[in-house]
């Protein structure tokens, strides 16, 4: 994703996190917008409709990150990193919950922070690659029709009810169920969805995982369908289908030399 005409909110109160942020994000070509709290940072997100939110969790005045984050997902699906301290595990948690895409935890390089921005623009422009795939599947359903996986629509159904997925829920779960039945390794689920910057962030993962459980299993605590191979990976255990047409087919993918064998 270049970053020729993105723009960047920060939204931070502390001066020397907004000097740095701006200063290495607008080297990178992004056009950077700041705010320095929540009210501030909701009436720039209408004005200016940025292409990503970059935002702390600890702001001053009446409305907080996490306050932010639920206003902004009422009205749009613009991707929000949080920027997080090693000890804000459960406001990081409750952020992902309200719709954050992706998190960041105090002190970070700026290398790091420049792969995680690309790869969370990547994400939110929803670059589907169906590896070679004949006609392009436009839905995908479990075997038992519990779960549904709509891609034109970017809409995902768990049972009766609309799941309300981010880009990122999206397409890790899109990644689990068009290699159903297999294995995917740690690394490769990270550098599929998260992009080639990622590999070795095995507990990253899984706090994505817990997340996309919570959403799409009926029960979290026992999952029937997003399977853990401890040490490995995970699968997707139910058998999945294309439905085209209101008829089922067996969905089948070509080999894909980018899938571990496990």
């Amino acid at each position: 994703m270049k970053p020729k005409g993105k723009r960047i909110l920060v939204v931070d109160d502390e001066a020397s996190i907004q000097r740095i942020l701006r200063r290495n994000l607008s080297v990178s070509g992004y056009e950077v917008l700041v705010a320095e709290d929540g009210k501030q940072a909701i009436e720039i997100v209408r004005l200016h409709q940025p292409d990503l939110i970059l935002l702390d969790l600890w702001l001053p005045g009446e409305i907080d990150g996490l306050g932010v984050c639920m206003r902004v997902r009422q009205w749009t699906k613009i991707p929000i990193i949080i920027l997080s301290a090693r000890t804000e595990e459960k406001q990081k948690v409750q952020a992902l919950d309200l719709g954050a895409d992706d998190y960041l935890t105090k002190p970070f390089s700026n290398e790091e922070l420049q792969a995680r921005v690309r790869a969370c623009l990547r994400r939110a422009a929803g670059a589907i690659d169906f590896e070679g795939m004949a006609p392009k599947p436009e839905i995908l359903v479990s075997e038992d029709g519990y779960l549904a996986m709509d891609m034109v629509r970017r809409q995902v159904r768990a049972g009766e009810q609309e799941v309300k997925l981010t880009p990122t829920e999206f397409e890790l779960l899109l990644q689990l169920m068009l290699h159903a039945g297999k294995v995917l390794t740690h690394r490769n689920i990270l550098r599929t969805v998260w992009g080639p910057e990622y590999g070795e962030e095995a507990d990253y993962l899984r706090v994505y995982v817990r997340q996309l459980r919570k959403k799409v299993e009926a029960d979290p605590s026992q999952p029937q369908y997003i399977g853990t191979e401890p040490g490995v990976g995970y699968v997707f255990r139910a058998p999945v289908y294309v439905e085209e047409q209101g008829q089922l087919r067996p969905l089948t993918l070509p080999t894909d030399p980018g899938v571990d064998n496990v």
